[in-house]
């Protein structure tokens, strides 16, 4: 590729994700931090070659693996919902996938730990990231299912698959005034926020989603 021909092929990426962060706006994303770090990432290196016209696209695409990157709404909301007043600090991501996600917490978080139990996609998220050199950005294989024990307490945990319940772990390593975020249910999935008080867990449930299931062990 000439060089005439990358600098019109990132003007061109640059131009889809400013129009991505437009619908974003329109949709009712507010939190500019997060559209910043939207604007950031360039999700065209987290899909696949042949799907990269579609990158800013505002749905999910296939990953492979029976996986998929989530719709660039989903990604904003989830993590809009989880600033709401406060700053993300030590995030725990549940659900590496091609690593696109773990990109965008990196500017609004302290430190990123993302778990995957997958690794054929811990290694292509390993090798995505590895472009942006994010020092913040810690991956690990492992079962998400029950969180990352040596590392918690986390001040945020964002789960991108769907539980059939709230997995105990999780709750347990959010630390006072953290948040939790994760689609729960089976035949119908909705996002639920779990807050940490000093009085215990407060849980509202949010809008409906779809989101792949959140599957025990390692491959």
């Amino acid at each position: 590729m000439t060089s005439e021909v990358l600098r019109t092929a990132l003007a061109s990426c640059q131009r889809a994700r400013a129009r991505m962060i437009e619908r974003l706006r329109e949709q009712g994303v507010r939190d500019e931090r997060v559209l910043a770090a939207m604007m950031a990432v360039p999700r065209q290196l987290f899909v696949e070659e042949a799907l990269a016209s579609r990158a800013y696209e505002d749905t999910a695409l296939p990953l492979g693996l029976q996986q998929t990157i989530s719709q660039p709404f989903v990604v904003a909301r989830m993590i809009e919902l989880l600033r709401a007043g406060r700053e993300l600090g030590k995030t725990l991501e549940v659900g590496t996938g091609c690593g696109y996600q773990a990109a965008v917490l990196s500017h609004v978080a302290t430190e990123v730990y993302s778990v995957e139990r997958l690794r054929p996609l811990l290694d292509r998220a390993r090798a995505n990231l590895r472009h942006l050199r994010l020092p913040n950005v810690r991956l690990k294989h492992a079962d998400g299912s029950v969180g990352l024990p040596e590392a918690a307490p986390f001040d945020t945990i964002i789960v991108a698959a769907a539980a059939p319940k709230v997995p105990p772990a999780l709750t347990e390593q959010l630390a006072e005034g953290g948040r939790l975020i994760l689609p729960v249910g089976t035949a119908e999935q909705h996002l639920v926020l779990i807050e940490r008080t000093p009085r215990g867990f407060r849980e509202t449930r949010l809008s409906a989603v779809r989101f792949v299931p959140l599957l025990p062990g390692t491959e």
